[in-house]
C-alpha cells in the first residue's frame, strides 16, 4: 500500500470513479498503476499479488540468520519473481558462497507491497528492517550501501480527502531511482519520484523529497546538499 507523500493534487477529469471489476477494467487498472496514474489497489488481482508478497517475506523473514547464502538467495529470487534458475552446486560450501559474491545482501525482516517492482543491483547492501512501498519500480544501483530501518514509498495519494476516500478511493506512484555506489545512513525515507544521483551519500533520520545530485552529501529533513564531493 502507498504511503502519504507530496503527491500534488490531480485534474478531476484524470480521476477514476468507479472501482473496476470486469476483466477488461482490471486490465485498465494495471494500465494505469504501471503508467504512474491513479489506479485502485483494492481489487481481487492486486490484493492477490500483495497476498504472495507478504508469504513471499515471511518465509524470507523466518530464515535463519547463518543460513547458507544459496538459500537466502533462493528465498530473495522468490520474493522479488525472479525466476533465473540458481548456479549448480559447487563442491564445497566456501565454493558455493563464492557463486553468490555479486548477488545483493539483503538482511532480514523486511516487508515489501508487490516484490516484483523491486530491483537490486550487485553487490547491493541492505541492513535490517527495511520497507519496500512498490507500486512504482524502485531501482538501486550497484554497490549502494543501505542502513537499517530505510523506507522507500513509491506509492502516493491524492491530496483531496474526498478523492482520497480510503481503501475505496485511487492512489499512484512514481519511480524511486538510486544511483551507484551511493551510501543512506539508518532511518532514511525516500518519496515518490525521487532520483539520488550516484556516489551520494545520505545522512541517518533523512526525508528524501526531491531529487539528490550525484557525488553529494545531503541531510535532514526535507534532506537538502550540505557538502559536494570534488
Amino acid at each position: 500500500m502507498a504511503a502519504p507523500t507530496n503527491t500534488a493534487a490531480v485534474p478531476a477529469e484524470s480521476v477514476p470513479t468507479k472501482i473496476p471489476s470486469t476483466p477488461e477494467e482490471l486490465k485498465e487498472n494495471r494500465r494505469r498503476m504501471l503508467e504512474g496514474e491513479l489506479y485502485f489497489a483494492f481489487t481481487p488481482d492486486l490484493i492477490a499479488e500483495r497476498r504472495r508478497c507478504a508469504q513471499a517475506c515471511h518465509l524470507f523473514n523466518q530464515a535463519q540468520r547463518d543460513a547458507p547464502r544459496r538459500d537466502l538467495v533462493a528465498l530473495w529470487k522468490k520474493l522479488i519473481m525472479d525466476d533465473k534458475p540458481l548456479p549448480p552446486q559447487a563442491d564445497t560450501p566456501e565454493a558455493d558462497e563464492a557463486l553468490f559474491g555479486d548477488e545483493p545482501w539483503v538482511e532480514l525482516p523486511l516487508r515489501a507491497d508487490y516484490g516484483y517492482n523491486i530491483m537490486l543491483g550487485e553487490g547491493v547492501y541492505v541492513n535490517a528492517n527495511s520497507t519496500w512501498i512498490d507500486t512504482s519500480p524502485i531501482r538501486v544501483g550497484a554497490r549502494t550501501l543501505i542502513g537499517p530501518n530505510c523506507s522507500f514509498y513509491s506509492g502516493g495519494h491524492p491530496l483531496d480527502g474526498a478523492v482520497r476516500n480510503g481503501i475505496k478511493g485511487p492512489e499512484s506512484g512514481k519511480p524511486i531511482v538510486i544511483g551507484e555506489d551511493c551510501w543512506l545512513g539508518g532511518n532514511v525515507t525516500v518519496v515518490p519520484g525521487v532520483t539520488i544521483g550516484a556516489g551520494s551519500t545520505v545522512g541517518a533520520g533523512s526525508v528524501v523529497t526531491k531529487d539528490v545530485p550525484p557525488r553529494v552529501i545531503v541531510a535532514g529533513n526535507p534532506a537538502r546538499v550540505i557538502r559536494k564531493l570534488d
